[in-house]
């Protein structure tokens, strides 16, 4: 499968997918020291983002959200990419100020935690499988 969505964030990567139908706040619900999401009862408590494709809605919470995503990317924890149904000024910002690639405007619907995904955020294209 193939999507075609919105430009965010330039870069290619690639990974498995981490997804979620609920929103992540950066600050206070992703751990910077851990890369692990913290928020209590998230779909993705305990689990790890780092190095994978996460997939979410959008983004929640405060503006530092996005200095803690330059944070996890500084200390090797960020996920490699992101994929949003609707990216906010936070996961926005976040991702640009660390080279993190982004495109949103994809149905996340068709994607699935452990799927195969490469992000193409120079063209706004999403591979799936």
């Amino acid at each position: 499968m193939k999507f075609t969505g919105r430009k965010i964030s330039a870069g290619r990567a690639s990974g498995e997918a981490l997804v979620t139908t609920m929103g992540i706040s950066f600050y206070g619900g992703v751990d910077p020291e851990t890369g692990r999401v913290v928020e209590k009862d998230h779909e993705l408590e305990g689990q790890t983002i780092a190095g994978r494709v996460l997939v979410f809605p959008t983004g929640k919470g405060s503006t530092v959200g996005s200095y803690t995503l330059y944070r996890l990317k500084k200390a090797g924890l960020a996920p490699a990419a992101v994929v949003n149904a609707e990216a906010e000024t936070i996961t926005a910002v976040g991702c640009i100020i660390s080279d993190i690639p982004c495109v949103d405007h994809v149905p996340i619907e068709r994607i699935e935690s452990g799927m195969q995904v490469r992000v193409d955020g120079e063209a706004g294209c999403v591979e799936v499988g």
